[in-house]
């Protein structure tokens, strides 16, 4: 085999995951629009590698409650520090941007806010109000943090009636202390039982491989996932967005990622999608019309 092939060499990436840099008219659009808009997206932030493809589909994950996080995992490349108070006019602006890119789904997610007393949710709300004031055929799937476990300000999110409640579980539990310093995987879950109880809105979660994790340890935690209600799966490869972050233990063969995908449909999950550069909010439109064409069948 060639070295620069082999999955075990995480100094090097392999040949499946070098991909070409689309350009083009419409993804320079989307730029100037989010700049327009003073808005900020996941996909700059965290330096997603779908971001071109993304933006010149006229898609991308909006960024509410600022570009700072309060937390600092040691896989996320967004920003971490003191956080500004949060914007009234931002909703707005997320509605209004939907309306400029035509949407008819859209993906909102947050920093993590641990400083404000509702860790962000009411922001959340007023931004699923506005998104539906303006296109109300628009689905609206919202990617929340943790709320430090706080069920009040699940529902006050819920009560806004998102299409799908997403929260990652990132990792399986016996990596959480390295990798999602703050967070807890018992805590995440009660979030996605709690949503799943609580309203008829999609639940979804994700999870990164090639952290170390082995394959006991996703099935378990794909296990309890289904066990906590959970219907939408998202699995991808984990890529270290600097030296200083945590390092890449494996890189996961294609073909390994389509049998995780088999083995979630298996599971009981109504929707699953597993590939190298699949991301929580990747083609999530997609992903949930395939969950609603399921329905139906």
């Amino acid at each position: 085999m060639d070295p620069k092939d082999n999955p075990s060499r995480p100094d090097r990436k392999p040949p499946w995951l070098k991909r070409r840099l689309s350009a083009g008219e419409v993804r320079d659009e989307v730029r100037g629009l989010l700049k327009e808009s003073s808005l900020h997206t996941v996909c700059e932030a965290a330096r997603c590698p779908n971001l071109s493809e993304c933006f010149s589909r006229r898609t991308a994950t909006v960024l509410i409650l600022g570009d700072r996080c309060t937390r600092n995992c040691a896989f996320c490349a967004v920003e971490h520090g003191a956080a500004n108070p949060p914007d009234p006019e931002e909703p707005n602006r997320v509605a209004d941007l939907s309306t400029k890119l035509g949407l008819r789904y859209i993906v909102v997610t947050s920093v993590t806010r641990d400083d404000l007393a509702d860790g962000g949710a009411h922001q959340f709300a007023e931004t699923i109000r506005a998104i539906r004031t303006r296109m109300p055929s628009t689905g609206v799937e919202v990617l929340v943090p943790d709320f430090q476990g706080s069920e009040g300000s699940l529902r006050v999110v819920l009560e806004a009636g998102p299409d799908v409640l997403n929260h990652n579980m990132e990792t399986v539990p016996r990596l959480y202390s390295e990798v999602r310093r703050g967070a807890d995987y018992r805590r995440s879950l009660r979030l996605l039982r709690s949503a799943s109880d609580f309203s008829s809105s999609a639940t979804k979660s994700g999870l990164m491989l090639g952290l170390g994790e082995t394959a006991e340890e996703v099935r378990g935690a794909m296990a309890d996932l289904v066990e906590a209600g959970c219907r939408i799966l998202t699995l991808g490869q984990y890529l270290r967005p600097s030296p200083s972050h945590y390092p890449v233990k494996r890189y996961v063969h294609p073909e390994e990622f389509e049998k995780w995908e088999g083995e979630g449909r298996d599971m009981g999950f109504e929707a699953v999608t597993a590939g190298p550069f699949v991301r929580s909010s990747y083609r999530a439109g997609e992903v949930f019309q395939t969950l609603l064409s399921r329905n139906r069948d």
